[in-house]
């Protein structure tokens, strides 16, 4: 056998190829593998524009996690979204569930209604699939047992209470101008529960539920609803409806010169919601909200709330809970050292997470809920959404009454 002459430029060729591998340790080792988490939103459907929403707080939740150097403990792993569309019904949530977990997704974040998440999270526990709620309020999501299901925000028995609680505050400091209420909500699992509770806490704290009104979702016309309010004249209007129902309304009951003492809201979807306020300004003047919101105080969400508007898109509480979700997840897989859904599980449940942009304390999960999950009342002032509770958190005072 013949053997190739090795020149001197060959072996001068060989060692710098090498140093070159040598400085380039990424080129040696395989990157670690992305860890896929699933996020269901409706994006379709009627409640399309939370679904978007939900999905801008995702995402830019990823960018961060990705953009600082992904997951140290799993080597620098990126976060990949795997996105999934509820079309705004259960039975799509729950199909979707199905296919997210078909793609090896180690968490579903997001749902946004009650209805969605009870179904999608009901389906996640036959894989014994973490499942993180965003916005779902109500309380049956984390009261079945399922030890898969986790509620980062608070559910609508704890913001009923605080809403009562402010309003009361709120009604004494201003002599009590308002004594009756009209509650109008809409039909299904969260509006229906939310208003029964009002409607049972209220006379205890000296208001007068003159009736309760319900809409379905979604609804075409409001006319009938301002009729009957303009017929009871009630001192104060609590409504709980989604976004496209109260803006209905709301316009109905200006354009009919309607004008009660507070319009209060408790979990609106359109009261906290920009586009409300910079699409309808004369409507949306003065209104309250008890909801979820982002801590105005905190540097990452002001950036965030920057970030988004600047791209010409409005903000809503949406955003910094699923972006604020996200990072939770993220910080649950990194503590697990891996994209084990068992050991996520654990990890969710012994979290103390703070690094999230809610006016929360850090996260401790009991039965699945969030412990340090709390809610605040906002009102549309001069063109903005500010703060009124609770006062450590609150970047402007509460004005009320408004008219009468």
């Amino acid at each position: 056998m013949t053997h190739p002459t090795i020149t001197r430029r060959d072996l001068l060729g060989a060692t710098a190829a090498g140093a070159a591998l040598l400085a380039m340790p990424g080129l040696l080792r395989a990157q670690p593998a992305p860890v896929k988490i699933g996020l269901l939103q409706p994006l379709t459907g009627a409640l399309a524009q939370d679904g978007e929403l939900g999905r801008i707080g995702a995402e830019a939740a990823v960018a961060k996690i990705n953009g600082d150097g992904g997951l140290p403990a799993l080597g620098g792993a990126r976060i990949e979204l795997v996105v999934a569309d509820a079309r705004s019904n259960p039975e799509a949530g729950a199909q979707e569930v199905e296919r997210l977990q078909g793609e090896g997704v180690v968490a579903v974040v997001g749902g946004f209604a009650s209805p969605i998440c009870l179904a999608a999270s009901q389906a996640a526990a036959r894989y014994d699939l973490p499942y993180v709620v965003d916005v779902g309020v109500a309380d049956q999501i984390v009261t079945r047992g399922l030890a898969n299901t986790f509620r980062f925000s608070p559910g609508f028995g704890t913001v009923t209470t605080a809403a009562i609680e402010n309003l009361v505050r709120l009604n004494d400091g201003a002599g009590k101008p308002c004594r009756t209420v009209v509650l109008v909500h809409e039909d299904g699992l969260f509006g229906a529960g939310l208003a029964r509770l009002m409607a049972a806490e209220l006379p205890k704290h000296g208001f007068e539920v003159l009736e309760t009104i319900g809409h379905p979702t979604p609804a075409r016309d409001m006319n009938n609803i301002a009729l009957r309010l303009r017929s009871l004249r009630p001192d104060l209007l609590i409504p709980s409806s989604y976004y496209g129902e109260f803006v209905l309304l709301s316009r109905t009951m200006r354009q009919q010169r309607i004008r009660p003492k507070g319009i209060y809201a408790v979990l609106n979807g359109a009261a906290s919601n920009f586009r409300f306020v910079r699409e309808f300004p004369d409507a949306a003047l003065g209104v309250m909200d008890c909801n979820h919101w982002h801590d105005p105080k905190n540097a990452e969400a002001v950036a965030l709330k920057r970030q988004v508007e600047a791209s010409g898109k409005f903000w809503a509480y949406n955003i910094p809970i699923n972006y604020s979700i996200v990072k939770l997840v993220a910080d649950a897989v990194n503590r697990a050292g891996a994209a084990d859904r068992a050991k996520v599980i654990q990890a969710l449940v012994a979290s103390d997470f703070s690094g999230h942009i809610m006016p929360y304390s850090g996260t401790r999960f009991v039965n699945g809920q969030n412990q340090g999950a709390r809610p605040v009342n906002t009102q549309v002032q001069d063109g903005d959404i500010k703060v009124i509770f609770p006062t450590e958190v609150a970047d402007a005072q509460p004005v009320f009454p408004l008219q009468g």
